[in-house]
C-alpha cells in the first residue's frame, strides 16, 4: 500500500509522531510510506496513494492555518481515499477533538474520507514548559499507541474522536487565532541576546522573518508556531503580547536521570491523570511484557480476559 503523510509541525512533536507512523507502516506492514512537511511545495498526484495521513499540532482547539490552506489547495482525488488525521497538544482537554472539524470537510470536498482521528499528548511550545520526566513520559507514551492505531487504521477499524456540544460553534470563534497571530506576530523582537546566526530566518515556516538594513523585520504571515522562539539558541526572540508564555529550548524527551514533579493546577492534573491512566490501561492490555507502574494489576487482568481469543492483538515486533 501506497501511503501520503502530510504534517506541519511548528516544534517537532507533531513531526516525531508523524516519523513514528510512517516507521510502522514500513517494518510492521511493510508500506510504502512517503512523509511531506506542509511548508513545502506540493509536487505529488494524489491519486498515486492509497491512503492519505494529515497530522498537526492543535492551535486554539483549531488546525493551524497553513493545515487549512493545505487542504484546501489539495487536488480532487478519482477515487475516495481513506483519510487518517492525528494531532498533538499539551494538554489532554476533550475540546481539542473539535480542531479537526474544519479539517474533516476540506477533506471530505476533495474525495478523502476521514475513517480515523487519533489525539497524543506532547509537550507544550507555549504557556508554559513541562518538566523533562513530563516530555519523556508522554512520547513514551505515543510511541506505544501509534502502532496499535496504526493497526487499527489497517483492520479498517474506524475511530472518531469523541463529540463536543457546539463544537462546531466554538471551532468557529477560536479560529480567531488565525489572524490573531498574524497581527501579534508584527510585534515579535529580537533584544540584545541576539547574535545575528539567522536562523530564525531560515527555519520560519512560512518565510515571515526577513532582515532589512541589518534589522529583522517580522511580517504579517505569522502562524505563533514558536519555531523562532523556542529553538533560538539565545533566547533572544520576544513574542509579543504572549512573551510571558514563551518557551525556550527544545525538550530532549529522554529520560531523566533523576526523578522530577511538576505542578500543575487542579483541572489539568486531573485531566492528564484520566489521560495516562486510560492510556496506560490501553498499552497494559496490548503489550503484556510492558509493565506499567500507573495500571493496578487487578485492573489489568480483568480488561484482558476480557479479549476473546480472536480479537487478542496479534504480537507486534516493531521496536520499543
Amino acid at each position: 500500500m501506497k501511503i501520503l503523510i502530510c504534517y506541519f509541525s511548528g516544534t517537532g512533536n507533531t513531526q516525531k509522531a508523524a516519523e513514528r507512523f510512517a516507521e510502522v507502516f514500513k517494518t510492521e506492514y511493510k508500506d510504502d510510506v512517503t512523509l511531506f512537511r506542509m511548508e513545502n511545495e506540493f509536487t505529488f498526484d494524489v491519486n498515486d496513494f492509497d491512503m492519505l495521513g494529515i497530522g498537526y499540532p492543535v492551535h486554539a482547539f483549531n488546525a493551524p492555518s497553513i493545515v487549512l490552506n493545505f487542504c484546501k489547495k489539495l487536488p480532487q482525488a478519482k477515487n475516495k481515499t481513506k483519510t487518517f488525521i492525528f494531532n498533538t497538544s499539551g494538554e489532554p482537554l476533550k475540546l481539542n477533538n473539535i480542531s479537526s472539524l474544519r479539517t474533516v470537510k476540506l477533506l471530505k470536498a476533495r474525495n478523502f474520507e476521514v475513517t480515523n482521528e487519533y489525539h497524543y499528548c506532547m509537550p507544550y511550545n507555549m504557556i508554559f514548559r513541562h518538566s523533562d520526566a513530563m516530555a519523556y513520559k508522554m512520547w513514551s507514551t505515543a510511541k506505544l499507541l501509534i502502532p496499535l492505531d496504526v493497526k487499527e487504521i489497517k483492520q479498517n477499524v474506524e475511530h472518531r474522536l469523541d463529540t463536543v456540544l457546539m463544537g462546531s460553534f466554538i471551532a468557529w470563534v477560536m479560529r480567531c487565532e488565525h489572524w490573531g497571530g498574524r497581527f501579534n506576530g508584527k510585534h515579535y523582537k529580537v533584544d540584545e541576546n541576539c547574535v545575528h546566526c539567522n536562523k530564525c530566518v531560515k527555519i520560519c515556516p512560512t518565510h515571515n522573518i526577513t532582515i532589512e538594513d541589518g534589522k529583522f523585520k517580522f511580517g504579517g504571515n505569522c502562524l505563533m508556531c514558536m519555531r523562532c522562539a523556542q529553538l533560538c539558541g539565545r533566547n533572544a526572540i520576544k513574542t509579543g503580547w504572549f512573551n510571558s508564555w514563551k518557551v525556550n529550548g527544545a525538550y530532549s524527551f529522554e529520560k531523566p536521570t533523576e526523578e522530577q514533579k511538576q505542578i500543575y493546577n487542579k483541572m489539568l492534573t486531573a485531566a492528564y491523570e484520566k489521560y495516562f491512566e486510560e492510556c496506560d490501561m490501553r498499552i497494559a492490555t496490548n503489550y503484556p511484557s510492558v509493565i506499567i507502574p500507573s495500571v493496578d494489576q487487578a485492573q489489568y487482568l480483568a480488561a484482558a480476559t476480557q479479549i476473546s481469543d480472536e480479537n487478542k492483538p496479534e504480537e507486534l515486533t516493531f521496536k520499543i
